[in-house]
């Protein structure tokens, strides 16, 4: 009689699916409070993950870490009009404290442009004090509606980073060099995941934005998902917050500024664009756990045998667990680690042992073969690298394959129904951009002609990319 299946299967319920996945691999669950979330070990270790591969390219490119509080007096959030007006329905307003009424009530950060911009006009006082690059590790507050965990909670984690610049050139300048080195390079090269890197239309920048930039994917059901984003906040906070610092030629000058985050959406993102209907599939170079070294059975020697192979692979560098735990069905083991997405998977029982030999299994691919015990070290490294490129090529060749060129807005609605449409803006518009959101589709980013990036002014000639986003 065969198995019943552990998750939902993608093609019967993807949402479904996605929650299935969530919490059979103990990635997190619901807080107590709507739309919370507790992040599980296994879940956090991918966040750590997460934080250091960025964090490594943030300070690369000369950015600093600082920490800024939770709570902004409300009045800060006031002091910017769209900024305010694009978040007013996500506010969390803390109104008493020691029992009494706040004289002024306290906002839970939705981000901190506000409160940083505010302490920016104390730091810059000359050209000499710039740039001024920050960023912070942090949680924010926007009261969502529709949670999903990790993709959209009332409570998240992230970075936002910030900074001043001279001149609006300097500014852009750096906006797109964390797009690029920063985000694109990460989401890439250790979550393989492609991304593409394009300007958000006017309907979709962020509040308070003059340009947003934008890291789109799309998963592995044809929606996008936007990864992180960076933006041009132009004057717009100097001179609400009063950033002016003297010039070279001693002119008073406000300055230039741009933000920029990524969260923990990208858990979320990594289990929609790789996950299978045995669960997660984890890029080698994120996993927590890049092997597994299962010991089938305890016997004739091989629990020793089991122990010398974790720590040649821990010694090779490798980040290895051995899974000793033999009172439990091999079955249960190996589903579990399935479930987990742990790139390679080497097992070792009495008979393997006695070929002297080892079983080595894929999780991307399912491939599997025996290897002499003396070349597991070297049949592993090359798994792990075989692997990383496979799940980029793999999910590079869907986005393509899901990827459609059509000529009007009908025509976009219907191809969004399983990918990305593209289509000339100048044919789009914003009216058509409008049919669009009508049928729940949006424009994701605008692309140059090329593909590449395109002007911030924009043009006539630049490529709408479209799709139905979480």
């Amino acid at each position: 009689m065969p198995r019943a299946p552990i998750l939902t299967p993608r093609a019967d319920d993807f949402p479904r699916w996605y929650q299935d996945v969530v919490a059979k691999a103990e990635l997190a669950d619901n807080g107590p409070v709507r739309g919370t979330m507790v992040i599980r070990p296994y879940g956090y270790a991918i966040w750590e993950r997460i934080q250091q591969g960025l964090d490594a390219r943030i300070k690369a490119a000369g950015a600093q870490n600082v920490y800024f509080p939770l709570m902004i007096p409300e009045s800060y959030v006031h002091r910017e009009a769209e900024h305010v007006e694009g978040f007013s329905p996500e506010l969390a307003v803390v109104t008493h404290g020691g029992g009494r009424k706040l004289e002024e009530p306290a906002v839970l950060r939705p981000s901190s442009e506000t409160v940083i911009a505010g302490y920016f006009a104390k730091w810059v006082q000359s050209y000499r004090d710039l740039p001024l690059l920050v960023n912070q590790w942090a949680n924010v507050v926007r009261w969502e509606l529709r949670p999903r965990l990790f993709l959209r909670t009332t409570e998240f984690l992230w970075q936002e980073g910030h900074t001043v610049h001279e001149s609006e050139q300097d500014a852009r300048r750096y906006a797109l060099r964390i797009l690029d080195e920063v985000y694109r390079d990460f989401m890439v090269e250790v979550l393989a995941v492609p991304v593409l890197m394009g300007r958000k239309t006017e309907r979709e920048r962020f509040a308070g934005a003059t340009t947003t930039w934008t890291c789109e994917a799309m998963m592995s059901d044809g929606k996008a998902l936007q990864m992180g984003t960076s933006h041009e906040l132009g004057q717009n906070f100097s001179r609400a917050f009063g950033i002016e610092f003297q010039s070279e030629t001693g002119e008073s000058v406000h300055g230039w500024q741009t933000s920029w985050g990524a969260s923990t959406r990208l858990v979320g993102g990594l289990v929609m664009a790789h996950g299978d209907d045995d669960g997660l599939r984890l890029p080698p170079r994120l996993a927590p756990i890049q092997v597994v070294v299962v010991l089938v059975r305890d016997e004739n020697g091989t629990g020793p045998a089991a122990e010398r192979l974790t720590s040649e692979l821990a010694s090779a560098g490798h980040r290895v667990e051995l899974d000793a735990a033999t009172d439990t069905s091999y079955g249960r083991r190996v589903t579990d680690w399935e479930l987990k997405g742990v790139p390679v998977r080497i097992e070792i029982g009495p008979r393997d042992l006695a070929a002297g030999t080892v079983s080595l299994i894929r999780r991307d691919n399912g491939y599997r073969a025996d290897i002499a015990l003396d070349r597991v070290v070297v049949s592993v490294n090359a798994a792990l690298e075989e692997a990383q490129a496979a799940m980029l090529a793999d999910a590079e060749a869907q986005r393509e394959q899901r990827t459609a060129d059509v000529s009007s807005v009908a025509e976009a609605i219907e191809a969004t129904k399983v990918g990305f449409a593209r289509l000339s803006w100048g044919r789009l518009g914003t009216d058509g951009e409008a049919e669009l959101a009508a049928a729940g589709v949006s424009v994701r980013c605008l692309l140059a002609a090329d593909g590449g990036l395109p002007r911030p002014g924009g043009s006539a000639h630049d490529l709408a990319v479209v799709g139905r986003a979480y």
